[in-house]
């Protein structure tokens, strides 16, 4: 199995956890004299199941992120953690750079005026790079979980 179709696997194991937990907690009780929708007892053993599944595919795929080398980037899980902190400073510089526009007008001269503290041109033109850097790294990422076979 190639390291993408386990992350897909993943995915679908986290959301079918999900859903059981709400399933779970809409029939944790009821009335007195009623029956619950779902048997809480059965969704505990697919919610086990379904967790235990989700386990091994995490370890494989973690095992396989810390074997497979990305050129350039050390190995995969190392260009996962550049990416994550990529994405971060990224929404960080374009907020700051939406809160430092000043587009307050005013209408009288005893109203107060703001003025950016930052030069909101570099802040914006950072984030247009980290977001560059992103889609290059991310494209490079995707394309190695297509050609990686997952490590038992």
């Amino acid at each position: 199995m190639k390291l993408a179709e386990a992350l897909i696997l993943r995915a679908d194991a986290q959301k079918r956890v999900e859903q059981l937990k709400q399933r779970l907690l809409r029939n944790a009780k009821v009335q007195e004299g009623d029956a619950p929708a779902e048997d809480p007892n059965a969704l505990v053993e697919e919610l086990e199941r379904v967790a235990e599944k989700l386990e091994r595919l995490i370890r494989h795929i973690n095992r396989t992120n810390s074997a497979t080398v990305l050129e350039g980037a050390g190995t995969l899980s190392d260009a996962l953690a550049v990416r994550d902190v990529m994405r971060l400073k990224q929404g960080i510089y374009r907020d700051l750079a939406a809160a430092a526009t000043v587009t307050q007008a005013r209408y009288t001269k005893s109203e107060i005026k703001f003025k950016g503290t930052v030069d909101v041109a570099e802040i914006q033109r950072r984030a247009d790079e980290l977001a560059k850097a992103y889609r290059e790294l991310d494209a490079r990422i995707q394309a190695a979980n297509w050609q990686t076979e997952l490590l038992e």
